[in-house]
């Protein structure tokens, strides 16, 4: 039976019997859109990541989106940020009409560069959207550091890391926002998509909550132009059954990448946590160099054991930002990351023996290809 990178259905099996009964409750109340339910949620999530405030949108590209418009980012302006990620993050930029500028990445972590931000910094530059990517802390003193020094917001890319921390703070808590995901691959995923703009910011968070529901400040009466993005009331009550247990999980994603480390370190190059950092490993990304990552992915797959790219492409290289003038070479540390790394299977209910033949098989693998 093939390992899969992930296995989403077994989690909702061992919650069957609780998320069944809330949907049923839900769907006889009739209350679909932000209902007490999403409220929990939102409070729940504060206490989670300490914060103040937490606001349900949905989709943790919406999240991006208002942060931005929030906080005034628009036309003109430029948003700091790494090309080594999901597309969400740069296009939320495009869409408030600000440029996103691309600086390469530390080629250990494979987050962004604080040294290239602070190279990147111009008279017109807004904003910095670090992204914790894998679930991997990203330098925030040094991040923060930069943008107190030069006057810049800073809007955390927590969609893949919630339960992250860096020194004693939680991730997301340390910008002027942080944005979730939870959409249902992730750590903590929905049954569709959803997410939220999370901040200990009271202004900012008084602009989040209308600009999600259309600028609406009493019914028909709309003081700005806002959006439609709500997180509604199955979602969140669905997250709530699962946040419960979602330290249980990250103990356990922790263990099973530690097993990982320990026995495949000698022949691929295993991840490594930000040295303040706290990994969550929503995905176990692994390096092998030399020409021969595709050859490994390709025996992986054909062995029983999926493997994929996060992400194949940089963003600087893609065709939807080719008017920004990025090439080839222009950013090598990303450029080279996207060519040699590959995801391992890793989820909470993985048992030893799948952990087991996991190892074995990228033994195996390594020594075919070399």
């Amino acid at each position: 039976m093939k390992i899969p990178l992930m296995n989403i259905n077994v989690q909702y099996e061992r919650l069957k019997g609780s998320i069944d009964k809330k949907m049923v409750e839900i769907a006889g109340a009739g209350s679909f859109v932000l209902g007490k339910d999403t409220k929990n949620l939102e409070e729940a999530i504060c206490r989670f990541c300490g914060v103040k405030f937490a606001l349900g949108v949905a989709s943790g590209t919406d999240a991006l989106i208002l942060a931005l418009t929030a906080l005034g980012v628009k036309e003109g302006d430029e948003v700091i940020t790494t090309p080594f990620t999901f597309v969400a993050t740069a296009e939320a930029i495009s869409r408030v009409g600000a440029r996103p500028v691309f600086v390469d990445i530390d080629p250990v972590t494979y987050n962004i560069d604080p040294a290239k931000v602070k190279e990147a910094v111009t008279s017109r530059t807004k904003a910095i959207i670090p992204v914790h990517l894998y679930g991997n802390p990203c330098d925030m003193d040094a991040i923060t550091g930069i943008a107190h020094e030069h006057r810049l917001r800073v809007i955390e890319d927590s969609a893949q890391a919630i339960g992250a921390k860096y020194s004693t703070r939680n991730i997301g808590s340390m910008g002027d926002a942080g944005c979730l995901s939870f959409y249902p691959s992730k750590n903590l995923g929905a049954f569709g998509d959803g997410g939220m703009v999370i901040t200990s910011d009271k202004g900012l968070a008084d602009a989040v909550a209308l600009l999600r529901v259309h600028g609406t400040t009493s019914k028909y009466r709309h003081s700005i132009i806002g959006f439609n993005s709500r997180l509604d009331n199955l979602q969140a009550a669905i997250l709530s059954i699962k946040l419960d247990s979602l330290n249980g999980w990250t103990e356990r994603r922790r263990e099973i990448a530690d097993r990982y480390n320990s026995l495949l370190k000698d022949v691929i190059t295993v991840p490594r946590e930000q040295e303040k950092g706290r990994h969550v490993y929503h995905l176990y990304v692994a390096r092998v160099e030399g020409g021969r990552r595709d050859r490994l992915l390709n025996f992986l797959n054909e062995n029983g054991v999926e493997s994929r790219v996060y992400y194949p492409v940089p963003l600087h290289l893609q065709e939807c930002y080719k008017e920004l003038g990025y090439r080839e070479g222009d950013l090598p540390e990303a450029e080279s990351a996207a060519q040699e790394t590959l995801a391992l299977p890793l989820f909470p209910e993985m048992d030893e023996g799948q952990v087991n033949v996991v190892i074995d098989t990228v033994k195996k693998g390594v020594r075919s290809v070399s």
